[in-house]
């Protein structure tokens, strides 16, 4: 589970209703001082919210970027159904390019798409259905397909606890179980008012998918879409390795967090904040660029290792 710093988000940024044609969804919306140089739609990962990128935000913003995090349908404060088949990734996908229009401001400011773990998943399937929204594609710690043999285990544990038990149950067995380290600093109120806020549907679906995903990057890398993959150095639910192997098949930029885990965004936020920046300021037009092909060949084989 991932654990931002705060649950509070910076003077930048204001809690609202993202409004769609398929539902209201809420989010953290980061604004800058100066016109926006983009606009960025983050999606969280499993077990996660649009908190976990709290600590990005005023860097981002900083940088001249608005930043837009969001809870997914079922996630913390964004409704839920009780359905498991309205949490079809390409259900969730959908939702995504819903949201995507509207952040548009017509005013041909490029969106930025980003997506932590599940949500990386949720991203690439979104974009496979209509890239035409985007103007790149960040996968933060979210593998080619699906998670690893632990982590299988891990969410079928899970989501066999959520069929049989309620929320506060499996939130006090999940305690239980947390290494000496988490259970020295405790979960939190706020983590745990979060958990209780999921739709159990969603978890047990979404987790679904995470076992089950198939590899769709040579469909990914078709869609000409400039990627980067962000990771830190060490991950228990996607090899860092692989990670790489899945770079090299986009010809993706690659950044890895020196010092951080399954969570870069929490653990090194300005170190990972610098790394999306640097990709996104890349794709600007230069005056003798001769549009987004170029862009994309400037990103090509490149790799970033960011220290803390």
């Amino acid at each position: 589970m991932s654990r931002p710093p705060t649950f509070t988000p910076p003077p930048c940024a204001r809690a609202r209703a993202l409004r769609t044609p398929r539902g209201d969804f809420a989010a953290l919306d980061a604004v800058p001082r100066t016109d926006p140089r983009g606009t960025v739609l983050l999606l969280p990962g499993y077990t996660g919210s649009k908190e976990d990128f709290v600590a990005l935000l005023e860097p981002l913003t900083a940088a001249g970027f608005r930043a837009v995090a969001v809870d997914g349908r079922g996630q913390y404060e964004s409704r839920g159904t009780g359905r498991q088949e309205d949490y079809a990734q390409g259900e969730l996908a959908r939702d995504v390019l819903a949201q995507a229009m509207a952040l548009d401001a017509g005013d041909g400011t490029p969106t930025h798409l980003l997506g932590h773990s599940l949500g990386g998943q949720i991203a690439r399937a979104a974009v496979l259905l209509d890239a035409a929204p985007f103007r790149s594609l960040t996968l933060m710690s979210s593998g080619p397909a699906e998670v690893s043999a632990g982590q299988r285990d891990k969410v079928k544990l899970l989501g066999d606890a959520l069929a049989a038990l309620t929320m506060d149950q499996v939130w006090d067995a999940m305690r239980a179980l947390d290494p000496p380290e988490d259970a020295a600093t405790g979960g939190g109120e706020d983590l745990r008012r979060r958990w209780l806020r999921n739709d159990p549907a969603q978890l047990i679906a979404t987790g679904r998918q995470l076992s089950v995903e198939p590899d769709r990057v040579d469909e990914l890398a078709a869609t000409g879409l400039p990627v980067h993959v962000v990771s830190g150095e060490r991950d228990d639910v996607w090899p860092v390795g692989l990670l790489t192997a899945m770079a090299g098949r986009l010809g993706a930029l690659r950044t890895t967090v020196a010092g951080a885990e399954h969570s870069p965004n929490t653990a090194r936020p300005e170190e990972t904040a610098a790394a999306l920046v640097a990709f996104w300021e890349s794709l600007r037009p230069s005056p003798k660029s001769a549009g987004p092909g170029a862009s994309r060949a400037s990103q090509d084989g490149r790799d970033c290792r960011h220290t803390a």
